[in-house]
C-alpha cells in the first residue's frame, strides 16, 4: 500500500516547478482513457492474505468515493408507516423516513399477512431491501410490452408480469419475509431532488457556478466528493437501518436484491454494510458496462477495479446473480469463473452462482426472480414448505401506491434550495469529524497516539485512495538514454512504466563545484513552444535549486501537462483530459481515470524509484513550488524514507480554488481532507520546508508535527 500513512521516515527533499515537453507530450498521448463502456476484468488474487489486503483497500475506495469516508451520524428516521393494503398472503404499508434532516426517503413496505408463520424466530422474520433501479418503484408494463413478455416466458401472470417490481416484493412477503422497496431520486415520491437532475444531468446549470451555497454537480460538490451516487448510497444505508430497525425484523437475517441500477446498489451496499447475509445484484455484475446512469457513478470508484471486484467484497457470503443478454452475456465465462476461483479459496464455493437467462434481455423478469426466491430462502433460514413458485396478485392501485396524500403531504422543500441544505449538512458532518481527529497538543501519552494514528488512519486512508500508487520496482520500469551534451553535462534519459502506460523524460545536469553525491529532483513546466533545449532556462534551474542549499546532480523532469486523449474543444495543453462525453459530469471521467496531478505523481514516482536503485547510497531531495506542490508532496509521502528532503514553495496555492473539473490542478475530494496541509500533515516527521505560507494556514501541519514529536523537523519562512 502507499506510504501516506506517516511512518518514520528520514530527512526528505523534492524539487518542483512545472512541466511540459515537446517529446513527452507526444509519448503521453499513446494512453487512451478508459470510459464505462470499457473492459474490467476480475484478477483474483494469489492468497486470502493478498485477497484480504486488497479487499480492505476496495471497501475504502467505496467509501471515499461515495463521500462516506469518514460516514455520517445516523440522525434519527422519524419513519412514518400508513395506507395499509391487505391482499392475499401480504400487506403493504406506505413508509417514508428521513435518511438526513429534512431529507425524505420513500417507498412501500411488504409485510407476511398475520396468519403466516413462515421464516419467524421468536416472532421476528427475515427482511430483504429491495432497491428497484430504473423504471421507478411503480413501473407498469404496457399492453403490448405486457404481451411481449408473456408470450416469450419472461412473465407468467397478467398482474405481476405488469409490475414486475412490486411482484418480487409480494412473493417475498409470501414466503415470510419482510420486504421494503424504496425510491430512487426522483422516482415516484422522491422529488425533492427530480429526475432530470438526478439521471439525465447534461448540462450545468447556472447555480452550479455559486461558490457560496454549493449543489450537485458544482465544483465544491466535486472537491467534498459529494454526488447523487453517494446520496443514494446513503439513502440505501438508512433503508437497511429502517428495516433492521422494525420490531418484527430478525437483524441478524438481512437479504437484499435489486435489479439493474438497484443491482448496482446492491453492489455497493453489500461492499461497505457488514450487516447483509444475503445479496443477489442482478444485471450490473459484469465486466463490461459498468452503470450508464449519474447515478451510478463517482469520482474515484472505478479506478483500477470493476463492478466483478466490487461484488467480490461481499464474499464469501451467498450471492446470486444472472447472466442476460445484456452487458451481463459474457459473465459465464468473464467474470464468474474468477468470482467462483476467490469464493473457492475463501472456503465457501457453494456460496456464488450465476443463473443463465440469455434467452432474455436485461430483465429481472420471472425467470430472474425463480431464481432469487430459493437463493434467499435458504440462506436467510426460510423453512422448507416455503412457497417458491410465484403466483399473481391483485394489482395496487395509484392511489393504494402513493406515499403522499392530504394527510401526509410532501415536503415543501425541492430542487437547488433542498440541494445546497444536503449537501450543507453533509459537508458539516464531514467537517465536524475530520476536525475532530486534529492532533490536540492538551491530549498526552498513549491517548495522543492513538488520536494520532486514528488522524492518519481516516486522513491518510483518503489520500491514499486519491493517490494510489506506491513506489514502483525497478524492474517495471524501463530507462532509455536519449542524448547527451557534454559541453553542458547534461544527458536526457525517458523512463517508461510496464504497467502504468507512464512516459517521462528528464535531464540530469551535473554539478559543478558542489558534491556530486546524490540527486536533487526538480520537474519543470515549459509553455507550449518552448525551447526545451534552451540552456539558460536549466541553468537558472540548476541556480535555484543551489540557492535553497540542495547539493548533488539536478534532475530536471518534464512533467507533461496532458496524458492521454482530450476533448477536441479544449484549447489550453494545461487542462485535465476528459472523456468524449457531452454530459457535464467529472465522475464520468474520474470515476475510471485519475486526475492530472495524480499521473504526475507517478511519473515523479517513476524516477524517484530509478534515481534510487541508480545511486542508493546518494542524498535523494525534491523541490518544488505550486505549479506542483500537491503531485510531489504525494510523492515524498510515497517515497518515504528514499526521499530525504521536501523543500515546498506553495505561496498558498489550494486545489479548492480551481475553477472546473476540467482544470489541470483538479483533484476530487482534495477540498474535503484539508487540501495541500492535509497532504503535507501526512510528511510528519519527516523534514518539511514549506515557504510562502502563513503560520495560521499551516496550522494543521504543525499540530501533526508536534504530535508526531517533530516540530524542529518543519520549517516555515
Amino acid at each position: 500500500m502507499p506510504r501516506l500513512l506517516a511512518c518514520p521516515l528520514a530527512f526528505l527533499i523534492v524539487a518542483f516547478l512545472a512541466a511540459t515537453s515537446p517529446a513527452q507530450k507526444d509519448a503521453s498521448h499513446t494512453e487512451k482513457l478508459k470510459t464505462l463502456n470499457d473492459h474490467f476484468p476480475f484478477y483474483v488474487p494469489q492468497s486470502v492474505q493478498a485477497w484480504d489486503e486488497r479487499s480492505d483497500a476496495l471497501r475504502r475506495r467505496v467509501l471515499v468515493a461515495t463521500g462516506l469516508w469518514p460516514m455520517p451520524d445516523k440522525t434519527p428516521l422519524s419513519p412514518v408507516l400508513h395506507g395499509k393494503v391487505h391482499r392475499d398472503g401480504f400487506t403493504v404499508e406506505k413508509v417514508y423516513f428521513q435518511s438526513l434532516p429534512g431529507h425524505y426517503v420513500t417507498g412501500m413496505l411488504f409485510r407476511p399477512a398475520a396468519e403466516n408463520s413462515l421464516g419467524l424466530v421468536d416472532g421476528k422474520r427475515p427482511a430483504v431491501l429491495s432497491p428497484h433501479g430504473h423504471g421507478g418503484r411503480t413501473m407498469r408494463l404496457s399492453d403490448a410490452e405486457l404481451a411481449k413478455q408473456l408470450e416469450s416466458g419472461g412473465e407468467m401472470f397478467e398482474n405481476s408480469g405488469r409490475y414486475p417490481k412490486l411482484a418480487r416484493c409480494a412473493h417475498l412477503a409470501r414466503m415470510g419475509c419482510v420486504t421494503l422497496i424504496f425510491d430512487m431520486l426522483g422516482y415516484a415520491d422522491s422529488q425533492q431532488i427530480d429526475y432530470q437532475t438526478a439521471h439525465r444531468h447534461a448540462k450545468a446549470r447556472p447555480e452550479e457556478a455559486d461558490r457560496q451555497h454549493p449543489c450537485l454537480y458544482g465544483i465544491d460538490a466535486d472537491l467534498n466528493l459529494q454526488s447523487v451516487m453517494g446520496l443514494q448510497t446513503w439513502n440505501a444505508i438508512r433503508a437497511l437501518d429502517f428495516l433492521a430497525e422494525l420490531p418484527d425484523v430478525d437483524p441478524k437475517r438481512l437479504g437484499v436484491t435489486g435489479g439493474s441500477g438497484g443491482g448496482t446498489q446492491t453492489i455497493l451496499l453489500g461492499a461497505i454494510d457488514p450487516r447483509i447475509k444475503v445479496g443477489f445484484p442482478n444485471g450490473m455484475v459484469s465486466t463490461s458496462m459498468q452503470g450508464g446512469c449519474y447515478c451510478e457513478n463517482c469520482n474515484y470508484l472505478r479506478i483500477g477495479t470493476g463492478n466483478v471486484e466490487l461484488a467480490a467484497l461481499f464474499a464469501p457470503k451467498p450471492q446470486g446473480m444472472t447472466a442476460a443478454n445484456d452487458w451481463t452475456k459474457a459473465m459465464l465465462d468473464d467474470g464468474f469463473p474468477e468470482l467462483q476461483k476467490l469464493y473457492a479459496m475463501l472456503g465457501a464455493p457453494e456460496n456464488v452462482m450465476c443463473g443463465d437467462v440469455l434467452r432474455f434481455p436485461h430483465n429481472y423478469n420471472y425467470v430472474t426472480r425463480s431464481m432469487m426466491y430459493p437463493w434467499m430462502a435458504k440462506h436467510l433460514g426460510l423453512p422448507a414448505d416455503v412457497p417458491l413458485e410465484e403466483k399473481d396478485f391483485q394489482p395496487l392501485s395509484e392511489d393504494d401506491m402513493k406515499v403522499w396524500n392530504d394527510n401526509h403531504l410532501a415536503p415543501k422543500e425541492v430542487g437547488i434550495p433542498h440541494e445546497r441544505k444536503v449537501l450543507a449538512w453533509w459537508k458539516d458532518q464531514s467537517d465536524q469529524k475530520l476536525n475532530a481527529l486534529i492532533p490536540d497538543q492538551a491530549v498526552e501519552g498513549e491517548a495522543a497516539d492513538q488520536q494520532l494514528a486514528e488522524y492518519r488512519r481516516v486522513v491518510g486512508g483518503a489520500w491514499s485512495v486519491i493517490f494510489d500508487r506506491s513506489l514502483p520496482a525497478t524492474e517495471a520500469l524501463r530507462v532509455t538514454e536519449l542524448d547527451s551534451d557534454t559541453d553542458a553535462d547534461v544527458t536526457r534519459y525517458r523512463i517508461e512504466h510496464r504497467d502504468w502506460k507512464t512516459v517521462v523524460d528528464f535531464d540530469v545536469i551535473s554539478g559543478s563545484s558542489q558534491s556530486s553525491a546524490g540527486h536533487v529532483v526538480a520537474p519543470v513546466t515549459f509553455a507550449r513552444n518552448a525551447a526545451r533545449q534552451d540552456a539558460s532556462q536549466r541553468d537558472a534551474i540548476a541556480k535555484s535549486v543551489a540557492a535553497k542549499g540542495a547539493a548533488g546532480k539536478t534532475v530536471v523532469v518534464y512533467l507533461s501537462p496532458s496524458i492521454g486523449r482530450g476533448k477536441d474543444s479544449m484549447e489550453s495543453e494545461h487542462q485535465q483530459p476528459l472523456i468524449a462525453d457531452d454530459r457535464s459530469y467529472s465522475g464520468l471521467t474520474f470515476g475510471y481515470n485519475r486526475p492530472l496531478a495524480v499521473k504526475r505523481f507517478e511519473q515523479l514516482l517513476c524516477v524517484l524509484a530509478h534515481l534510487n536503485h541508480a545511486e542508493p547510497e546518494g542524498a535523494l531531495s525534491v523541490v518544488a513550488d505550486e505549479s506542483s506542490c500537491i503531485s510531489s508532496a504525494a510523492a515524498a509521502v510515497v517515497a518515504g524514507d528514499l526521499v530525504d528532503r521536501l523543500d515546498l514553495e506553495s505561496r498558498g496555492f489550494r486545489i479548492s480554488r480551481v475553477p472546473d473539473y476540467s482544470d489541470q490542478h483538479f483533484v476530487p475530494g482534495a477540498a474535503k481532507y484539508f487540501d495541500l496541509p492535509g497532504l503535507l500533515s501526512l510528511r510528519a516527521p519527516a523534514a518539511l520546508t514549506i515557504r510562502g505560507e502563513t503560520d495560521h494556514a499551516m496550522e494543521l501541519v504543525k499540530k501533526v508535527y508536534a504530535a508526531s514529536g517533530a516540530a524542529e523537523r518543519l520549517m516555515l519562512e
